[in-house]
């Protein structure tokens, strides 16, 4: 719990956003002057998590993590992406052997892909791969078929069975929940490989093509929010460090998702990892007063060397944001 960070520009911005968590995501104490009260009974959750194992002793320290996991009365689980380190070989053996851990989980499973899996394979520590290639394998491995992994898998609907123009995206998938509508895209940390110029575009356009339909279904009277998961960190508050003339490779996705928050008018919770650090905050403003969106909510995972899951439970269907709190560790 130490490791919750609440990134904030200055001290007016910190003054105004403080109580507005405390209504849109109840965190944990220190966050707020009054704690939020815990969902009520009958209410219903989700599990998040990301950026982990990065080495066997993460794989040893995840698998009681698994564990409690499976104890918990959850409706799915999802992983942001970064099932390995980046000095991991990016090999079939090593892809299955954590896909074997993570198979583990009793209820349905979304993995999504990180850079660490794909692009970041390209390294010569990583085996020196084709990233395409190894995006397919993970295809292969992780996003065949129509329904999700975990031991009680659950149906997806994925862009490549939906949309004829992107009919190689089906790790982009799309699900609903009591009535709140769920998302997940391929967008991996690094810039978003924006330096293979046309990967980049090619995936980007469906990754935008995805959110909107999306967000076309949570404009729906009977949907509540849409909640969207990615790897990458938007980098909303300070952008990515980027040599001179290197292109933002999160511009696009940062654009969108501001035209779609301004435009639902519901709550949109974005779920990302990428920089190992949990943070909930507002970090989209309105372009016209600065103000930042309340119903804008952004969650980073934990990361290596932090091993640990966040509960999100939505509140009035969606509509009154999310209840958030990551698990407190068992006693062995």
């Amino acid at each position: 719990m130490g490791n919750r960070r609440i990134q904030l520009s200055d001290p007016a911005l910190r003054a105004l956003i403080r109580p507005t968590l405390c209504v849109f995501a109840a965190l944990l104490l220190g966050a707020c002057a009054t704690i939020a009260p815990p969902p009520p009974r009958g209410s219903w959750s989700f599990a998040v998590f990301g950026d982990t194992p990065y080495n066997q002793t993460a794989e040893a320290l995840l698998t009681p993590v698994i564990d409690q996991i499976n104890r918990e009365d959850l409706a799915f689980v999802v992983h942001v992406g970064d099932i390995k380190s980046g000095g991991e070989p990016c090999s079939d053996e090593l892809f299955e052997r954590r896909k074997r851990l993570l198979a583990r989980i009793r209820h349905p499973l979304i993995v999504l892909p990180g850079d660490n899996e794909w692009t970041d394979c390209r390294r010569p520590r990583a085996g020196g791969h084709d990233p395409l290639e190894r995006l397919e394998a993970l295809r292969r491995l992780f996003h065949a078929g129509d329904t999700s992994l975990g031991e009680r898998p659950m149906r997806l609907e994925r862009q490549s069975d939906l949309d004829a123009r992107h009919p190689e995206y089906r790790e982009h998938v799309r699900w609903s929940a009591k009535g709140i509508v769920f998302a997940g895209v391929n967008v991996p940390g690094h810039n978003n490989n924006i330096a293979v110029e046309a990967e980049y575009r090619r995936r980007t356009a469906a990754v935008l093509d995805w959110l909107d339909e999306a967000a076309a279904l949570a404009a729906r009277p009977e949907a509540g929010a849409l909640v969207i998961a990615m790897q990458a960190n938007p980098f909303f508050w300070n952008r990515f460090p980027r040599l001179p003339g290197t292109p933002d490779g999160l511009a696009a996705l940062r654009d969108k998702l501001l035209q779609i928050v301004t435009r639902l008018g519901k709550p949109v919770l974005l779920v990302h990892g990428d920089t190992h650090s949990y943070t909930v905050d507002h970090p989209l403003a309105d372009p016209q007063t600065g103000v930042p969106m309340e119903r804008f909510i952004r969650l980073e995972v934990f990361g290596s060397p932090t091993v640990n899951w966040i509960r999100v439970t939505p509140l009035a269907g969606g509509a009154g944001g999310f209840w958030i709190q990551p698990a407190r560790p068992e006693s062995p």
